[in-house]
């Protein structure tokens, strides 16, 4: 009995250690395999981090593209704006001309008949309330030096004072300023009479 229980035994103790061996093997490979696993969620990882860093950096040029299109757009849209208005007082300047003609003899104009000067007066005052709108101002440069940036030449004046040479003496037609805060645009240039001093012989 006693050998046949200590058989058992001997038997026995093998499939213990034999057993442990074998979930010692199998952890050694459920860590390896952990690691193996580990190793490639953390590449995934990193090529998902430099792919975000990609796309935000795409993103922040398109959002730069975008606001610069933007920015470009609006420009050209007050740019284009400002030449159709610019274009539209121009074509109003001729009306004025007109007007200005017409009531530049006072003794003529006040004879009219007083109901129709009244009326013609009244839309004269609305094209200059148009102008002083945009800020439209009208140019008489009589008595000052002729200046070829702002005044049109029409002809030449003789003068024997000195102090009148290569001033303007007369103005054909008024120039035509428009006010752009600090600064000044010319619309129309000034048609003008210049005085020149013949040198004698």
């Amino acid at each position: 009995m006693i050998d046949k229980k200590t058989n058992e035994e001997e038997e026995f103790i093998p499939e213990i250690e034999e057993s442990e061996h074998a979930d010692e093997v199998t952890l050694e490979e459920v860590e390896q395999s952990s690691t193996g696993k580990i190793k490639k969620i953390k590449d995934q990882l990193k090529r998902c981090e430099e792919e975000k860093s990609k796309l935000q950096d795409d993103l922040q040029r398109t959002k730069a593209d975008f606001l610069n299109t933007k920015k470009r757009l609006q420009e050209d849209s007050l740019r284009a704006s400002e030449r159709s208005t610019i274009k539209h007082l121009e074509s109003l300047l001729p009306l004025c001309d007109s007007f200005r003609m017409a009531m530049s003899d006072k003794a003529v104009w006040e004879n009219v008949d007083e109901n129709w000067r009244k009326g013609v007066e009244g839309i004269e005052n609305q094209l200059q309330s148009i102008l002083k709108k945009h800020n439209v101002e009208a140019i008489d440069p009589t008595g000052n030096e002729f200046d070829p940036n702002e005044h049109e030449a029409m002809g030449e004046l003789p003068v024997e004072d000195d102090a009148q040479h290569h001033k303007v003496l007369s103005v054909m037609q008024l120039g035509y300023v428009i006010n752009r805060g600090n600064t000044k645009e010319l619309l129309r240039p000034a048609r003008v009479m210049v005085g020149i001093k013949k040198e004698s012989n």
